[in-house]
């Protein structure tokens, strides 16, 4: 029986665990900062057609990683918001160096 997560602080380890593979956390840190700049680029240019491009770009990037190097389902198809915070998370983690790439 799978656990059931109720909390982001419970989830966040959960969701490092499958996010174990070097390539996979470079392609997850790669799609969330293009996310990050397409959002404030298309703000501040006011070309909103272009947030339409911010699921494409983040899950894209994320599911190449899950699926030919993790080999595991992303957490998003059970926990949707869960996984979006701890993909933030996880970003600015490796930004500060809390996380490792490897």
């Amino acid at each position: 029986m799978e656990k059931k997560y109720t909390s982001l602080k419970e989830f966040y380890p959960y969701y490092l665990s499958e996010h174990q593979n070097s390539t996979s956390r470079i392609l997850h840190f790669v799609g969330t900062g293009l996310v990050i700049l397409v959002l404030i680029g298309s703000l501040v240019f006011r070309f909103y057609y272009a947030l339409l491009g911010i699921p494409l770009i983040g899950y894209g990037f994320a599911w190449v990683g899950h699926f030919f190097f993790e080999k595991n389902k992303p957490a998003t198809f059970t926990y949707p918001f869960y996984s979006l915070a701890s993909d933030f998370i996880l970003f600015f983690d490796l930004i500060r160096g809390r996380q490792k790439f490897s």
